[in-house]
């Protein structure tokens, strides 16, 4: 299986203090990876640095074999990296459909592109549709991770990077969610997801690497990783 993305030994750091140290994981083409680990672990940095918001001050990042390290954030989206950010962060002031072209940006010389994709995406989930006229700030919390997600989509990614998607929703909206992703990536996207819920991450992807302190402590698939002391104890619960 060819590897889509590499990451090779990154260092991320907000000012002095570094929050990630000397991570290296591969994301292969049609997988889904996560990542997972509690809060403060180094999750959601570690995918920042890979979609582009933020800039390693060590190591490289290697993205279908190019060096994508230096890249923006904007770069890493038109060679085919998307991002759904912890949080939603819809444009709360823009309606639905407004939203959705905003995803659709790097096609915005062909409107009917991406008429093509806001249809496909009202088709994925019916009641972003039933919305589309309305602001997304006033969606409900399951309704704006819908949109996020479609948003992303819109761009045609090639990995898609998803940022805690089941945080602050109801268990049915969270299974919904985790469903979609599936659906991605059996239509040819690649995953990297990032989830604190350790249970639905590793029933959702197929491998995963486990982030403590800042640092890679376990690895492997994540059938093994089910079975993994560290992770039974700290994520899973002994039963």
């Amino acid at each position: 299986m060819a590897a889509l993305l590499q990451v090779e030994g990154i260092e991320l750091a907000y000012g002095d203090v570094a929050a990630c140290r000397d991570i290296s994981f591969t994301v292969n083409e049609g997988e889904i990876v996560t990542l997972v680990g509690s809060n403060g672990a180094g999750k959601s940095t570690t995918l920042r640095g890979v979609a582009g918001a933020m800039r390693p001050r060590r190591g490289r990042i290697l993205f279908r074999g190019n060096d994508v390290t230096r890249m923006r954030s904007h770069e890493r989206l038109l060679a085919g990296i998307a991002l759904v950010p912890e949080g939603r962060k819809v444009f709360p002031f823009l309606s639905v459909r407004e939203n959705l072209e905003m995803g659709g940006f790097r096609y915005r010389g062909d409107k009917a592109r991406v008429n093509s994709l806001i249809e496909r995406m009202m088709d994925t989930f019916p009641r972003l549709r039933e919305r589309s006229a309305q602001r997304a700030g006033t969606l409900s919390g399951g309704e704006q991770q819908m949109l996020a997600l479609c948003r992303a989509l819109m761009s045609e990614p090639v990995l898609l990077c998803m940022d805690e998607p089941s945080l602050g929703l109801a268990p049915i909206i969270v299974q919904e969610i985790f469903r979609s992703i599936r659906d991605v990536n059996r239509a040819g996207t690649s995953v990297l997801l990032v989830e604190q819920n350790a249970r639905y991450a590793l029933e959702t992807a197929s491998r995963g690497y486990v982030l403590q302190t800042g640092s890679i402590i376990a690895e492997g698939s994540c059938e093994a990783l089910k079975h993994d002391e560290r992770v039974k104890e700290a994520y899973l619960g002994r039963s």
